[in-house]
């Protein structure tokens, strides 16, 4: 398999090198297309291929990504963000997989892992599309969080990709993007709406987010994994928003997607513990640690939801219902998964006390 690396860059002088160092010797082509950069971005690239191209940037990530991957020559290619790394284990599966691909294939989904913790471990991981058949129609859609929809032959390969960002990003970028949008009068797919509704409520502005959220989940498209969160998060911003039994009844709309993930368990289990509610709480949590991660579904999985969040959680809730031994046995549980975890070791020294007495 003959594959191309097709990037975008603006201002990534910080991680670029890095990068490239990390998944050149997986790769037999390196095209980079740059979208503006002011600092060295560009000399950096050079140093790697000739294939080094420029793009004016027009608000739409797709466009620049598209354009790169018209220059591929490879069968098939491959996409990273500048911030990405592959570990030396991960560049040595890259390497092996391409040896033996079967030539059937059009889609090769990988894990994609963010937020590490000191150990190294992701705290987000999920599944992308990573590698795909150099062919018009695998192409980015979407003009912010693009992606290019899987079909044909489709196989996975556990090749972890690791997202992990240095310096400040514009916090605001893709916000304006969709309010442009907005503006222009643009057609948002179902993925548009969910994504606007993530990033409104990051922004805090809930009741703008859940009225995205509503409007997601009454068109009856989109992932399931996508209308599961979106319920998740309606829910949530109608708490803030002070509709707490409204919130409750939107929340469990999440239970009609799939089979139920530990993100909804522990999102349910916030919600009674919140209402002090703690034996229905203790329900949910408990679900939560019996919960399978959804790895090939296309789901955010935070790891913590299945183990150390509702460990902790459970902990918190026996202690108020007045039952300190089972509470301490939870923490137990939640300190195997986080043993540096400051809120493990302040109930470690709480319980200690408490035997004292």
């Amino acid at each position: 398999m003959f594959l191309s690396l097709c990037m975008i860059l603006r201002n990534e002088e910080a991680v670029l090198a890095r990068c490239l160092d990390s998944v050149r010797k997986g790769v037999d082509e390196i095209i980079l297309v740059d979208t503006g950069s002011r600092d060295r971005t560009k000399e950096i690239a050079r140093a790697y291929t000739d294939q080094v191209y420029e793009f004016p940037w027009q608000d739409d990530f797709s466009a620049a990504r598209n354009f790169g991957l018209e220059k591929a020559s490879g069968d098939y290619w491959m996409w990273l963000d500048a911030d990405d790394v592959l570990s030396e284990t991960a560049l040595f599966q890259l390497q092996r997989f391409k040896q033996q691909i079967p030539i059937e294939t059009d889609v090769v989904m990988m894990p994609y892992g963010n937020a590490f913790d000191p150990r190294g471990r992701p705290g987000l991981l999920y599944e992308r599309e990573r590698i795909l058949r150099n062919h018009p129609k695998y192409r980015f859609q979407g003009r912010v969080h693009e992606a290019v929809p899987p079909s044909g032959k489709i196989i996975r390969e556990n090749i972890l990709i690791e997202h992990r960002p240095q310096g400040k990003k514009d916090p605001d970028r893709n916000l304006r993007i969709y309010e442009k949008m907005l503006e222009q009068e643009a057609v948002f797919s179902p993925r548009d709406l969910y994504y606007y509704g993530r990033e409104l409520m990051q922004h805090q502005r809930y009741l703008d987010a859940e009225k995205i959220f509503s409007g997601f989940l009454e068109a009856s498209e989109g992932r399931e994994e996508d209308r599961a969160e979106a319920a998740r998060l309606r829910g949530r911003c109608l708490e803030i928003l002070g509709e707490p039994v409204k919130a409750g009844r939107v929340l469990m709309q999440a239970l009609l997607y799939g089979v139920p993930s530990g993100e909804t368990c522990c999102a349910i289990g916030d919600y009674f513990m919140r209402k002090k509610q703690y034996p229905q709480a203790v329900w949910w949590f408990r679900e939560a640690l019996r919960a399978e991660k959804p790895l090939t579904a296309g789901a955010f999985v935070r790891e913590e939801c299945y183990g150390y969040l509702p460990a902790m959680n459970l902990c918190v809730c026996y202690d108020r219902m007045g039952d300190p031994e089972t509470a301490e046995k939870y923490n137990e549980l939640a300190g195997g998964f986080k043993p540096d975890d400051p809120a493990y070791q302040y109930n470690v020294a709480y319980f200690q006390r408490r035997h004292i007495v």
